[in-house]
């Protein structure tokens, strides 16, 4: 639900544009020495020296990328920010400061606003990143979120989509899935609430898989671990349309192949039983999913005593010429090609 309708609402049309920035942002704390000046006049002020700047944008829309009937709007803001703090920490760098565009109908309130306000600073605080900007403006339906992460890098220590190399190894943080079957249980129980209003819920079993949906967190931590293994990916990409989407990604832009094994890929418990219950093949749900947020890379072998160890980085796969394609390797040893299945907010 939006909001609880017995609490005071405060309609929106009682504040013009600046009154309800300054409402909305009057917590915000400034982390970083970079960030010179932020919100209070025409542009914040941001100063790096001998540094990379790295921008990345998204645009969140309501009915598209996310369902109020489920979606907590502290949750959504917090979440929001972390869809793009990921791709700063996709390129090795690390996110610094976030602007923040809303467009929302007259259906909200100044509690509602605030709720998503307090998600998004929450995340801010959590990650040390300043907000700095933004806008709000009317929309005629729904909520538009529109965020811009700013962060930093130094040049040698950049990582883009086009280096990896043949014999490579292919590297995944955390585990996969999780978010997208979160999704199909969080979709589950709201048709169960549309045919019965008085149902509750039933998400006990699915704890970990619906926070991954609602609530992500962007690998910052694995920005530093890699420093301190004094290991520097070949490429790298954060997974937020499905681990065959990302691997393509990379495959294309830096000219070579890959085998990835179906036993390597990690998945956690909760993921494999939810399949089961589902009737849904769990490397599917792993390479189609999306939205989990983990960061996909390469290294060379010569790394690969550094990072063989770590409970966080899982070896899936190594890379091949570009002639030998991009594929599967069953549990049963068939090779497969692999396509792009992942979510296609065009579709």
């Amino acid at each position: 639900m939006l909001e609880n309708k017995d609490q005071s609402r405060t309609s929106l049309s009682n504040f013009g544009e600046f009154k309800l920035i300054e409402h909305l942002t009057k917590q915000v704390e400034i982390h970083n020495k970079s960030t010179i000046k932020g919100i209070g006049d025409d542009c914040a002020i941001l100063e790096y020296k001998n540094k990379q700047t790295l921008v990345t944008t998204d645009l969140l829309i309501e009915g598209v990328h996310f369902d109020l009937g489920y979606a907590p709007l502290k949750h959504l803001g917090y979440k929001a920010v972390m869809v793009n703090l990921s791709d700063v920490y996709a390129m090795n760098g690390i996110a610094k400061q976030i602007t923040v565009s809303i467009a929302v109908s007259n259906r909200f309130s100044l509690e509602a606003l605030e709720e998503l306000y307090a998600g998004i600073n929450l995340a801010c605080n959590s990650y040390k990143v300043d907000l700095v900007g933004g806008d709000t403006t009317s929309s005629t339906k729904g909520m538009l979120i529109s965020i811009t992460a700013i962060g930093e890098v130094d040049k040698e220590d950049v990582v883009c989509r086009d280096g990896a190399k043949e014999n490579d190894l292919l590297v995944v943080t955390g585990d996969l899935g999780a978010a997208y079957l979160g999704l199909q249980v969080l979709e589950r129980e709201k048709q169960v609430f549309a045919v019965n209003p008085n149902a509750q819920p039933e998400l006990e079993n699915y704890t970990y898989l619906v926070e991954r949906q609602l609530k992500p967190e962007a690998r910052k931590d694995i920005v530093q671990l890699l420093k301190d293994l004094e290991v520097k990916p070949t490429s790298m990409i954060d997974i937020s349309d499905g681990l065959s989407s990302e691997i393509l990604h990379i495959c294309k832009q830096s000219k070579v192949g890959c085998n990835l094994f179906e036993d390597k890929i990690p998945l956690d418990q909760q993921v494999i039983s939810t399949c089961e219950e589902f009737n849904l093949d769990s490397t599917t749900i792993a390479l189609s999913g999306g939205e989990d947020y983990e960061l996909l890379f390469t290294v060379s072998q010569e790394d690969f005593p550094k990072i063989k160890a770590n409970p966080n980085l899982t070896v899936i796969g190594h890379m091949t010429e570009e002639s030998a394609g991009v594929n599967l390797v069953t549990r049963a040893n068939q090779k497969i090609e692999i396509i792009a299945q992942g979510w296609n907010a065009l579709d």
